[in-house]
């Protein structure tokens, strides 16, 4: 066993796989026990905020401000609301309102401001315009106001007495606060899905609970396809016959079609994450079951066994003893190409709306299944739909190089 460890360890595909399958664990292990708020929690009033540091602008203002003068701060400021494609989209009002096009300079900020102050009209009717460009001009105007003001901010609380609003503070454009001493930041490092909730967190908790189902899906088909392989390949005969019967029938039939008329036929309440990975389990046994049974023909005839045979044992003791530890490197291989089949079964499950029922918990399929119901991939909002691409990618990578690794340490031909 020393040696057989020993081994694996030295098989750098195993080490890499082996390595990055951990890491994602140690990530759905720990980062509950520091974050701990619900997956599902939603915290923000709209959907597909960007990733980023958000900060209370209630409490900043409260915050103490420190004195910065830095001499690209204006610039920074002009280019985040002013970038090139709105220039270029300006310049198309402008040129469509009659203005000659040599006239007017896209990178002159200063001019380019000014003739859009002293020519745009919301209310003007410009030939082939359509209602939703003429919307997003007007969103672009009220983008623009201010942006070359050099004057203070001023703020108005309501006096109590009066009920007039009355100047309570001033902000200067050189006015910053340190984001530490700012009582309410929140960090969203993947941003917010459809419904207003921390991606991150969500995607912690969908991995872990996908891999339970692949863990528990897989077990399932493995042993069942294990007990049929060893029962067919070792008795023969009539049950063999029925084995392979029922084993070619599965074959036949999609396996994924069947998962689909199953789930349907379940209903959305009942399809917890165990019971679809108990599903998935009993439709994906039966290539395990073939290639079982193959190695069991292949030794049901050894001298050992033939041995333990005249020696009277019985059928369950040659099977345990004599057989089974001859494949036991093959039942772990298949193991772990089943628990990816499962996680990549319950993400296309998912996806088409026949995963686990949405309310409970988060999964990596479901996950996709809301990017694309709100279409997050149309909208170019990468940060729903994107990390669970590169999870799914990363579990069923780092599990196909271990089982490579291991492959390459058992079969005598693979060998250098």
């Amino acid at each position: 066993m020393k040696h057989t460890l020993q081994q694996i360890f030295h098989s750098g595909k195993f080490i890499f796989g082996f390595c990055i399958f951990v890491g994602i664990l140690l990530i759905v292990f720990f980062y509950p026990l520091i974050i701990t708020d619900p997956p599902l929690q939603i915290v923000a009033q709209g959907t597909f905020f960007e990733p980023g540091i958000y900060v209370s602008v209630y409490d900043s203002i409260n915050s103490p401000t420190y004195t910065l003068n830095l001499d690209d701060a204006s610039a920074k400021r002009i280019a985040s609301k002013l970038d090139d494609q709105k220039r270029l989209d300006m310049k198309e009002w402008l040129v469509a309102a009659g203005i000659p096009e040599s006239e007017i300079d896209s990178t002159d900020t200063k001019k380019l401001l000014d003739q859009w102050v002293n020519n745009y009209d919301p209310k003007k009717n410009v030939p082939g315009m359509t209602n939703a460009r003429r919307n997003y001009f007007i969103r672009l105007n009220d983008s623009l106001k201010g942006l070359l003001s050099t004057e203070e901010a001023t703020i108005a609380a309501i006096n109590p007495q009066t009920g007039v609003l009355e100047e309570a503070g001033t902000v200067k454009q050189s006015d910053y606060v340190n984001i530490s001493r700012v009582p309410n930041v929140r960090v969203f490092p993947l941003g917010t899905d459809n419904f207003g909730r921390d991606v991150l967190t969500e995607l912690v908790k969908a991995t872990a609970v996908s891999l339970q189902i692949g863990l528990v899906a897989g077990i399932i088909a493995t042993l069942i396809g294990l007990s049929l392989g060893l029962l067919a390949g070792y008795v023969g005969g009539m049950i063999d016959d029925v084995i392979m019967f029922i084993t070619n029938l599965f074959t036949v039939i999609p396996t994924f079609v069947l998962l689909i008329l199953i789930s349907f036929s379940i209903g959305q309440e009942q399809r917890g994450p165990f019971t679809i990975a108990v599903v998935i389990g009993f439709t994906s046994w039966f290539w395990t079951a073939r290639a079982v049974r193959s190695q069991v023909i292949s030794l049901r005839n050894r001298d050992h066994v033939n041995l333990s045979k005249l020696s009277g044992h019985s059928i369950v003791h040659i099977i345990a003893t004599d057989i089974l530890p001859y494949i036991a490197s093959y039942v772990v291989m298949a193991l772990i190409l089943q628990i990816t089949a499962a996680i990549l079964s319950e993400a296309q499950l998912s996806i088409l709306g026949l995963g686990p029922r949405t309310t409970e918990v988060p999964t990596l399929g479901l996950m996709m299944n809301w990017a694309m119901i709100y279409q997050a991939q149309i909208l170019g909002k990468w940060w729903a739909y994107f990390p669970v691409i590169v999870v799914i990618a990363l579990i069923t990578f780092s599990m196909n190089l271990m089982n490579t690794g291991l492959d390459q340490v058992f079969n005598p031909a693979l060998r250098d």
